[in-house]
């Protein structure tokens, strides 16, 4: 499995308590849900994961390749 990047997300409450039912009625954690979420609504913008997915999984190994 690909690693995760982690970052802060401040969210409105009502959109917090929408995506916890939502993951909820899903069985699914918060963050599998909101990642979820953001899939679809790339999907429907038609913007492609895979091809961005890749350039930054190469970034990143490239970055940890130079550190020591």
């Amino acid at each position: 499995m690909a690693e995760r990047k982690a970052f802060l997300l401040r969210l409105n409450p009502a959109v917090h308590f929408a995506m916890e039912r939502w993951a909820k009625d899903d069985l699914r954690s918060l963050n599998a849900q909101i990642e979820f979420a953001l899939r679809l609504a790339m999907e429907k913008v038609g913007r492609k994961l895979g091809e961005e997915a890749d350039a930054a999984s190469s970034i990143l190994e490239s970055t940890k390749e130079k550190m020591p």
